[in-house]
């Protein structure tokens, strides 16, 4: 009678794998967690960056006698660590809230200021004590003016302006040879050495009656209702160079080059 032996492989093998892939658990978790905290390190010095930039922009409008809410400024790109090591930024976004400046003739009030600044120069060393020139290449700024400002400007009682399309809207009730009119159309808008320039040239009236004079009332109003105003001086030296009808009013659009952020 022949006698088999069998071998059967040791158990420590499979406890030697258990073990190793528990070690990577254990390292993916520890890289998840200081993966964790560089990007919370990362966001808590973009934060200190972005308060020691709307300190100094403060500080600057004060200079320049121009009145803000404070400025909210968010620094775009991540991480923001490596940006920093480098002096360089993508962008930084300002906004400034109820802004009021000097105005030379009839302007109005900017109750939003939009600014975003590419390309942004900024030693490690300007950005730790407040000192030394934040520099931007490209500065494009929106400036929203609300429809209710402009309104009172024309001061046309029952007037009310609106977006359509891109186009800014005018509706107007007016009584001609005792009947109710509503005049209606739209305004070309220019912008001529820095001031904002509304013009209205083809106005419609539903309901105008075929009296003598008629046209000539239209033509009267459509000149009453076109106007040119300013804006307050804007900071970082924006220059105006657009505008545009939207719905929460019209966007002036201005640029400037080569501006330091907290010196102008």
């Amino acid at each position: 009678m022949t006698t088999y032996t069998y071998e059967f492989e040791d158990a420590p093998p499979r406890r030697r794998r258990r073990w190793g892939r528990r070690l990577l658990v254990v390292l993916v978790v520890l890289l998840v967690i200081v993966g964790g905290l560089l990007v919370v390190a990362d966001r808590v010095a973009a934060s200190v960056a972005e308060r020691t930039i709307s300190d100094e922009i403060a500080k600057e409008l004060v200079a320049q006698d121009i009145t803000s809410a404070p400025p909210e400024v968010g620094v775009g790109g991540f991480p923001f660590l490596t940006q920093v090591l480098s002096g360089r930024y993508e962008s930084i976004k300002i906004s400034l809230r109820d802004l009021e400046g000097n105005v030379e003739g009839e302007g109005v009030r900017v109750p939003r200021l939009d600014v975003d600044a590419r390309d942004v120069s900024a030693p490690l060393e300007a950005i730790r004590s407040g000192q030394g020139d934040v520099v931007a290449q490209t500065l494009d700024g929106t400036a929203t003016i609300s429809y209710t400002s402009i309104v009172a400007l024309m001061d046309q009682p029952g007037l009310r302006l609106s977006e359509r399309d891109g186009k800014l809207l005018v509706n107007l009730p007016r009584e001609f040879g005792g009947q109710r009119i509503d005049l209606s159309g739209t305004a070309d808008l220019t912008v001529a050495n820095g001031r904002v320039q509304i013009r209205f040239q083809d106005l419609q009236a539903e309901g105008l009656p075929q009296l003598p004079g008629a046209e000539a009332f239209i033509n009267e109003l459509a000149r009453q209702l076109s106007i040119s105003f300013t804006l307050p001086e804007l900071p970082f030296k924006l220059d105006i160079r657009g505008v545009e009808a939207r719905s929460d009013g019209l966007a002036v659009n201005a640029q400037a080059l080569d501006v330091a952020l907290n010196q102008w």
